[in-house]
């Protein structure tokens, strides 16, 4: 019926396979496809988005109570940062730091942690500058926003005062802390919050499926 030609394919003759045909080698079984003429590259992920934390530079800080208010309210962790155990409330979200004994440690441990999504509460502008230049958000105990425009003079300033006070020069001392500094900073406060959550940090609130006021 085939005359010459035996009763099969040449390619089953010849030992080979065309493209999309049944071939079996030892430890393998399956349809043998062309490759690729372009290479399939996955989709690139999202960067997630930086999480809502407080850190509050705590030694001799008139503004925690307010800030645990705010906090409380959107749902944001607190870190409270000392160099002796202080006195905070047993609350989720709310953490005591206490860090080694050193001048600079508790503002070690704050500018290395420091970055998007953080709001750093503290009135020392050395430490202030560390955290602006890390990408948070800083607010002193009055209110005032520390940023890349303002914290240059804010050094400059402090600087100046520091050798004054050094070489004997009278000086006057900051202002006495009162109720309008006090509205001042639950205003800052809250307006740092909603423009971070503008610009996509999340709370831990939203983390949990909660909403914040």
């Amino acid at each position: 019926m085939y005359g010459d030609d035996p009763p099969w394919p040449a390619a089953e003759r010849s030992g080979g396979a065309t493209a999309g045909t049944a071939r079996t080698t030892p430890g393998r079984v399956g349809l043998e496809s062309p490759s690729p003429r372009f290479a399939i590259t996955p989709p690139a992920m999202e960067p997630a988005a930086p999480r809502l934390r407080i850190y509050i530079d705590a030694d001799a800080c008139p503004v925690k109570d307010e800030t645990y208010r705010v906090a409380a309210r959107y749902g944001i962790s607190v870190f409270v940062v000392a160099n002796s155990p202080i006195l905070t409330p047993r609350a989720p979200g709310i953490e005591r730091v206490v860090v080694a004994a050193g001048p600079d440690a508790a503002d070690d441990w704050i500018a290395e942690r420091a970055g998007p999504g953080a709001i750093v509460v503290t009135a020392d502008i050395p430490l202030a500058s560390r955290c602006v230049k890390a990408g948070a958000d800083v607010l002193a105990p009055t209110g005032k926003r520390f940023s890349e425009d303002s914290i240059g003079m804010a050094l400059a300033t402090r600087n100046l005062m520091d050798h004054l006070r050094e070489t004997g020069q009278a000086t006057s001392g900051p202002k006495a802390f009162g109720p309008r500094d006090r509205s001042n900073f639950l205003s800052a406060l809250d307006n740092s919050v909603s423009r971070l959550k503008r610009a996509g940090a999340t709370t831990s609130g939203e983390a949990r499926g909660e909403t914040g006021g």
